[in-house]
């Protein structure tokens, strides 16, 4: 698989997982079908739109993809339709989050480093891209962004680990892009699960 087709494969897999964990958030509040599509929207495309204004890339890729907002329309009534059917929702909403996460820190990165960002730009861009799309949910669901108080795991600081794991493995090997983007999701992904199970987090007053 060439490196722009692996990259494509995971931003499709990234908008599934976001979109799947805003359209849980929206059923776990009991909202209606239309508040279940944009939450889906906002937190599938969220981020990346966020990450698209930063590098100047407008407009957002995202909004110029129609099949990207078919994919969001559909996701959203698939879950409206299904949600009795899912069961407990935390551990799902989490472990999408999670993967969603992982994916669209890295592919910010790679993105920054496309437009000649340097290293603490690709770590900014990579971790806005991430959790951007989660921060966006939670305030219009009504709560308050994981990212700003001490929880039971890692979250933006995982998403920074990864974009800089892209950085860095793009730097010294340069022809092994696809394996950069890759790396960075697996090192965001492994330090948010791991984190949580050892029940780490940083410290607070």
């Amino acid at each position: 698989m060439q490196h722009w087709q692996l990259l494509d494969v995971l931003s499709w897999a990234g908008l599934l997982a976001f979109g799947v964990s805003g359209a849980l958030v929206a059923v776990q509040k009991r909202f209606d079908l239309v508040g279940i599509i944009v939450l889906t929207g906002v937190t599938a495309i969220g981020g990346g739109a966020i990450r698209d204004v930063l590098v100047g890339s407008l407009p957002a890729g995202s909004l110029r993809n129609e099949a990207v907002l078919w994919l969001v329309f559909l996701v959203a009534l698939v879950v409206w339709r299904f949600n009795q059917r899912l069961g407990r929702l935390e551990r799902p909403i989490y472990y999408l989050d999670t993967v969603g996460l992982g994916l669209f820190a890295a592919l910010g990165a790679e993105r920054a480093l496309a437009f000649g960002l340097g290293f603490w730009g690709c770590v900014f861009v990579g971790t806005v891209s991430g959790v951007g799309g989660g921060v966006l949910r939670d305030v219009l669901a009504g709560e308050i962004p994981g990212i700003f108080y001490r929880n039971r795991d890692l979250y933006a600081s995982a998403a920074s680990g990864g974009a800089a794991v892209v950085f860095l493995i793009y730097t010294f090997l340069p022809t092994y892009a696809a394996l950069a983007v890759v790396s960075g999701a697996l090192v965001t992904i492994g330090l948010r699960l791991s984190s949580r199970w050892l029940g780490l987090g940083l410290p607070a007053p």
